[in-house]
């Protein structure tokens, strides 16, 4: 398993942004990734508009997944609608 900072945007209001993170926990989980931790940056206005939205809720992760899972990962993200924009970072260790 690789280390990988995920690094997450969602949408500002509460009930989306509830929603978003446990949809992103449920599918890190459905692809047996280890969360090492979880560190809220707050809201942001974000540098373009993203989704209609013009603010964002970041949330970075700290994670352990193989990396072909990642590929797989990155396509059920694109499908959350309250999950403004993703990016992974691989770590080297």
């Amino acid at each position: 398993m690789r280390k990988y900072e995920l690094m997450t945007v969602f949408p500002i209001e509460e009930a989306q942004f509830k929603q978003g993170i446990e949809e992103a926990r449920s599918v890190l989980g459905d692809f047996n990734v280890q969360i090492d931790s979880e560190d809220p940056f707050g809201d942001r206005e974000l540098t373009y508009e993203i989704k209609k939205k013009t603010k964002g809720r970041y949330v970075l992760f700290n994670i352990h997944a193989e990396p072909d899972k990642i590929i797989e990962i990155d396509r059920k993200f694109k499908l959350n609608q309250n999950l403004l924009t993703f990016l992974f970072i691989k770590i080297d260790e």
